[in-house]
């Protein structure tokens, strides 16, 4: 036990504080094995605010989708924290001329701690779907709720912590690296890193929802850390990590093609969505982002509590919610990708309802309100950009001096995009499927003959000059003649849900 306990001290120690173990708690984490919790950050741990992550979804309506992906907002949060000590630990060790302070060590545990505190229902869908549906120009996001969060928590708690520390953690959260003051420049990038990306948040949800959804992943986090040094104020890497940093951010665009935005994930989003934005005036859900005291009690039991009500204004959101329990969920209905070139022009004012609605054909019956649309971007973290471009390197022989290697420097068959924006339709109607899919595949023709110069009327009002690009729908997709009706009942009978 002694031996025990003198290797969890050497593992988790900072090395700052002679009674550490006395102060600290330990949890075994599926990802990190052992992870200490020091007295410091219990205080913020074992609070309503914090405690409340444990009924977030870390990947909202992908649960819905993928068994496993039962990991909340709470175990995540607290791997971040681990993550950011352990990079700080290992920078203080091999680099002792930086300086790095207990305070360092604390806001930054903080900052990994508490950068999610405020995320809604279902995580992302909260702050990027409902609240622009419902709050009409307004711009919040989860980052300014965790920023609420964060000051409820010390207040609700009396918490003794500096205020200049809450200044210092909030800035790390955001990693902005703009009006810092005299705070060490490359702390920015390890929580929340704006510079490249790369940082402890990315290492631990990427390793932990890989884990959960059964995903393998082919890029070791832990080698980054172990092979970092801080040049010029940022936190640099072993140039033999190059290919690793880049499966990451290959790993990172996985997760998103194949979790993230799966399609009967999107649907689900979109029905959850359809409730909240039903309940919103009599639950006043949407009011909390203004008041830390409810935004305490908000999480995914939200549904539950759509589902619980029994206001007659609800009917048609509890509707909804049981068509998501048996699984009659709205339905793909096609997509295409656009061309990196006609990014710029195929837009959201582009692909409309009402343009999908204008190419019905005769005895088609659907309307506006039997289509959605998502205009999804996929990429590497940084849009267009490569993001290994924006990382410097070091070498062993000039451990000091850092610089940046080409792409085809790290491998000949590094991707040529690192971007794409896939439009995705889909209907709340599934017997309309093929009708509305029919309609967005005319479109798509008449858009793409205008495009390239080809309209009838001779309009080229969407024109690109010499653009050698088309927009093509996938044939796989092309759904089937029989009626919609035969094959989900046909599903049914086979599986006994769709």
């Amino acid at each position: 036990m002694d031996r025990h306990r003198s290797m969890l001290r050497r593992g988790f120690s900072h090395g700052t504080d002679s009674d550490i173990y006395s102060n600290t708690k330990y949890v075994n984490d599926p990802i990190h094995g052992y992870i200490d919790l020091s007295k410091t950050i219990l205080q913020f741990v074992d609070t309503p605010q914090f405690q409340r992550l444990r009924h977030l979804k870390q990947l909202g309506s992908s649960y819905y989708v993928f068994p496993g992906a039962s990991n909340n907002r709470f175990e995540h949060c607290i791997g971040t924290s681990h993550l950011a000590s352990q990079v700080l630990q290992g920078l203080s060790q091999r680099q002792p001329e930086l300086g790095i302070t207990e305070r360092d060590f604390r806001c930054v545990a903080l900052a990994g701690l508490c950068h999610d505190l405020g995320h809604g229902p279902f995580s992302h869908v909260f702050d990027n779907e409902f609240i622009p549906r419902v709050c009409d120009n307004t711009s919040w996001s989860h980052e300014e709720g965790s920023e609420m969060m964060l000051h409820y928590a010390i207040d609700d708690n009396s918490i003794d912590i500096d205020e200049d520390d809450v200044t210092f953690i909030k800035r790390l959260i955001r990693g902005s690296r703009t009006g810092t003051g005299d705070e060490k420049l490359f702390l920015f990038d390890i929580v929340a890193n704006q510079r490249n990306g790369v940082d402890v948040d990315k290492f631990d949800y990427i390793q932990r929802d890989c884990y959960n959804v059964g995903v393998k992943s082919s890029y070791d986090f832990s080698r980054l850390m172990l092979n970092s040094r801080v040049i010029d104020d940022q936190i640099c890497y072993n140039h033999k990590e190059a290919y690793n940093l880049a499966e990451m951010f290959h790993t990172r665009y996985s997760l998103h093609k194949r979790v993230y935005s799966h399609r009967a994930a999107k649907a689900i989003e979109f029905m959850l969505v359809d409730a909240m934005t039903i309940a919103n005036p009599v639950l006043r859900i949407s009011d909390a982002i203004h008041d830390p005291r409810q935004y305490q009690n908000l999480t995914d039991e939200v549904i539950r509590d759509i589902e619980r009500s029994r206001e007659p204004e609800l009917q048609e959101a509890r509707n909804i919610i049981k068509r998501i329990n048996t699984r009659d969920i709205y339905r793909f209905v096609d997509e295409f990708i656009i061309p990196p070139d006609l990014v710029s022009v195929v837009t959201s004012s582009t692909i409309t309802e009402a343009a999908i609605v204008g190419f019905r054909a005769d005895g088609d019956d659907f309307s506006e309100a039997d289509i959605l649309i998502d205009f999804c971007r996929i990429h590497y973290g940084m849009r267009s950009e490569n993001p290994v471009d924006h990382i410097n390197f070091f070498s062993k022989y000039k451990p000091d001096e850092k610089f940046s290697i080409p792409s085809e420097i790290i491998s000949l068959c590094m991707p040529q995009k690192y971007e794409e924006c896939i439009v995705r339709i889909f209907t709340r109607s599934p017997t309309k499927r093929k009708q509305i899919q029919q309609a967005v595949r005319k479109m798509v023709a008449k858009l793409s003959s205008r495009i390239m110069g080809a309209d009838e009327d001779g309009i080229s009002s969407l024109s690109i000059a010499a653009s050698p690009s088309n927009i093509t729908p996938n044939r796989g997709l092309t759904l089937p003649d029989d009626t919609e009706d035969s094959i989900l009942k046909r599903r049914r009978l086979d599986f006994g849900h769709v």
